[in-house]
């Protein structure tokens, strides 16, 4: 016989549960980042894999391993290229000490007052040591990112064969309602539609935008400074006048009036405006993330993710803000049905 009852062994099991869960998690910390990547493309493939392996009868298998090589092709290769790239040119223009003090000399002309070379050239060099820590090398962390991309996939993998299995578990494990559970699920294929696919096409097209006034307009680098666009784009308050601005007044600085005036009424009239018209547009199909939380997503994110924190910032901090709202509702229809209780055993009195 237990010299425990059955509530006390329910409470023990359940202690050592939650004592368990998070030694779990306290050791997956350093994969947290390829979990949630996981989750967010499972939602982003989710569709698809409906429509190829449950509509149009594909085998499970062959659609999984189809959709997981297409992510590769169109998210990861092209992403640690750019990140390559990005790293190789920003070391390069840390490391040209003739680019810098031209750029400083220029700048002097422009500024009535006197400017710290010293100071300058310190910030600087800290600016492109962070830059370049914020990007994943391929050279530097080949091993840990093929391991994180390992850990992605096979989860991915296993997640889409045995979606309807594991889309009930989340119901059935969920600690809340059935209704609120697909709630959850419907709000966080939204905000994720939103921060990943409308945000990323909105950066991608500003990031386009300048590519292209920059290579039309004659300024070095195109390429290069349309990735930077792009990346900086995923913050409101930032966006793509901190890249075409100092750009456009270095031209008017050595002279190029109309590549400088130019490239102001371009990037003001439109490169700012499109942002606000495919927000419209993309608002109407999934939804819209507030700049407040976007803003304070990447603070959050970035410190932890690094570069991929100007997504996931936001994401967890919007899927933060559903739960509390969730929690919110339930808490309000219990109060209303304790009242209604309470009333009615009143009224029976």
């Amino acid at each position: 016989m237990s010299v425990f009852s059955y509530k006390q062994r329910n409470n023990i099991n359940l202690v050592i549960i939650i004592a368990l869960g998070v030694l779990i998690a306290y050791s997956l910390q350093s994969i947290f980042g390829a979990i949630l990547s996981t989750l967010v493309l499972y939602t982003i493939m989710r569709p698809a894999y409906i429509h190829l392996a449950e509509h149009r009868g594909w085998n499970k298998r062959v659609t999984a391993i189809f959709l997981i090589v297409i992510s590769i092709i169109l998210i990861v290769m092209p992403f640690y290229a750019l990140s390559s790239m990005v790293i190789s040119k920003i070391s390069e223009l840390k490391n040209n000490e003739v680019f810098f003090r031209n750029l400083l000399i220029k700048l002097q002309h422009l500024i009535p007052f006197k400017i710290n070379q010293g100071l300058i050239q310190e910030g600087l060099n800290r600016l492109g040591n962070w830059a370049t820590d914020l990007f994943p090398s391929l050279l530097s962390s080949a091993v840990n990112i093929v391991l994180s991309l390992l850990v992605v996939y096979f989860l991915l993998y296993f997640m889409l064969i045995e979606r309807k299995r594991f889309e009930f578990s989340l119901i059935k494990y969920a600690p809340f309602r059935e209704q609120n559970a697909l709630r959850f699920g419907d709000e966080m294929r939204n905000t994720t539609y939103a921060n990943v696919l409308g945000q990323g096409l909105i950066c991608l097209v500003q990031g386009s935008l300048v590519s292209l006034s920059f290579y039309v307009l004659g300024y070095k680098d195109p390429m290069f400074w349309g990735v930077i666009t792009t990346f900086i784009s995923f913050v409101p308050v930032l966006g793509p006048p901190v890249v075409f601005v100092p750009a456009a007044i270095l031209q008017i600085a050595n002279g190029n009036n109309f590549a400088g005036w130019a490239m102001l009424v371009f990037g003001f009239v439109v490169i700012i405006n499109i942002d606000n018209v495919l927000r419209f547009m993309i608002a109407k199909k999934v939804g819209n993330i507030h700049p407040i939380i976007t803003v304070i997503g990447v603070i959050i994110g970035i410190p932890l993710f690094g570069i991929l924190g100007l997504v996931f910032g936001p994401l967890l901090l919007s899927y933060f803000i559903l739960l509390v709202k969730i929690y919110e509702t339930s808490t309000l229809a219990s109060e209303r049905l304790e009242r209604i209780k309470t009333n009615n055993e009143h009224s029976e009195l």
